[in-house]
């Protein structure tokens, strides 16, 4: 076995040098950050050993150069999953090669090649063939952090822990299998990579878009890539979107409802939402509304619903805890139709969400819909979401759509977490700019128009 040692900045530096020296079947064996230079062990610049080695049969092999990229294969969906698999495969060979090379110490690879001969060989996935082609491509952009024993394994010549070892190995897999999938993303047609870059744009999780393209490939297995058009896919996606969202719209107030409840985070528009519906109901539905509010926390608060129930013609109570809540159902006892605002809270804390659950106990046939911002984080909406629904709230009210491009928010959560959109508000004005949530208008604005 033939080894040799190089000190550089970084180790993507090295592996142009090591194939140059020693071939493109060359290994790492080991690498470990060191100092050079400096005064009394002080000022040293830091810099990268890397060990690589050969086996001594073996002839240097210059790198293979890229065959050139035809210029339209058909769409297949079959190329994603062997890619993954073929990820795998090759992790598995990194795995192989990276646990050999860390069970040997680096100051003597030629006594330990010779004492463990089946740790130098080569796993099927190394040799040869595609797997070998992906391999010697993928290593090439492996950062510098994989592979590197910690400081004091470096000062010991130990080998790494366990646990080590597997983080090590399982940041390489999660690797390669991003490479895999960006290689995989280049070969795509120019119409789906356009219709991932728009799933993107609004915020759409990563996993629920790999599931559509996946499927919209499906569809077009076998055809070329230039007739693989923007508006097929489009069309494509929106029809797989929208058979998604069967089942999980809500319907809106039921008829015989007789209380509905607010909650949600301080800030997103709970109070206006519930004038909207509130106008709507006792001017379209002809029904007799009444108010229940228990936000004394925010200033002016119960002011803004006064005078909203003013302007309605309606009665309003406030409450200040839940042992009032009855009093004022008893009040309201002549209502058709209650409407009960709750106070805004920082509801990533569930206990907050327990605190305002207790208010929300009542003897008629009631309905909760959690309003959230369209204008908020998606994880802080999912955290959120998925406190209520430990309490079985699973309607939601989205606000603010005209204040933000991306409403991906939606489709996230009613895939992942089972949330029913309810309505959409789009403005300040009431009660026009509220509408109950059709899906069809949704994948609508979501996906855009198939731009050339």
């Amino acid at each position: 076995m033939k080894v040799k040692r190089y000190v550089v900045n970084a180790l993507p530096e090295a592996l142009p040098m090591i194939r140059s020296d020693l071939g493109v079947d060359a290994i790492i064996l080991n690498t470990k950050e060191i100092k050079v230079g400096g005064f009394l062990g002080m000022f040293g610049k830091k810099k990268m050993e890397v060990i690589a080695a050969v086996e001594a049969e073996g002839r240097a092999k210059p790198a293979p150069k890229p065959a050139a990229r035809p210029a339209a294969k058909p769409v297949s969906p079959a190329r994603t999953q062997p890619a993954l698999a073929l990820a795998d495969e090759n992790a598995s060979a990194v795995a192989a090669v990276f646990a050999s090379s860390l069970q040997r110490p680096a100051a003597a690879p030629q006594s330990a090649a010779s004492a463990d001969p089946a740790a130098n060989e080569k796993p099927a996935a190394y040799n040869g063939g595609q797997a070998s082609e992906l391999y010697r491509a993928q290593r090439e952009a492996v950062p510098a952090s994989a592979g590197t024993a910690s400081k004091e394994d470096a000062k010991t010549g130990k080998a790494m822990s366990e646990d080590d070892l597997l983080n090590e190995i399982r940041d390489m897999k999660q690797w390669i299998v991003r490479m895999t999938k960006q290689q995989h993303a280049a070969e795509q047609p120019e119409s789906i990579l356009a219709l991932q870059t728009r799933l993107d744009e609004q915020e759409v999780h990563g996993d629920i878009t790999e599931k559509l393209i996946n499927e919209i490939e499906a569809r077009f297995e076998g055809q070329a890539a230039e007739l693989v058009t923007r508006e097929k896919v489009w069309d494509a996606a929106a029809e797989i979107l929208t058979g998604w969202m069967a089942g999980l719209e809500d319907e809106g107030i039921h008829r015989d409802t007789r209380v509905v409840h607010f909650v949600g985070p301080t800030g997103v528009g709970k109070t206006t939402s519930i004038a909207k519906l509130a106008a709507e109901q006792t001017l379209k539905a002809g029904r007799k509304v009444g108010f229940i509010t228990s936000d004394t926390y925010r200033i002016a608060a119960v002011d803004q619903l006064r005078t909203y129930a003013t302007i309605l013609n309606v009665p309003l109570e406030v409450v200040f805890s839940p042992s009032e809540v009855a009093r004022a159902f008893l009040q309201l006892e002549d209502r058709e139709l209650i409407f009960m605002d709750t106070a805004g809270r920082n509801f990533r804390n569930e206990l907050y969400v327990s605190e305002v659950n207790s208010l929300l106990q009542t003897k008629d046939r009631s309905e909760t819909y959690l309003v959230l911002s369209l204008t908020g984080k998606f994880s802080d909406m999912s955290v959120v979401a998925d406190h209520f629904a430990k309490y079985g709230v699973q309607k939601v009210l989205y606000t603010k759509q005209d204040e933000t491009h991306a409403t991906g928010a939606v489709l996230n959560l009613a895939i992942e977490q089972g949330m029913k959109p309810a309505y959409i508000a789009y403005g300040q004005t009431v009660p026009d700019d509220i509408a109950p949530f059709r899906k069809e208008a949704y994948v609508k604005q979501l996906l855009g128009a198939p731009h050339p």
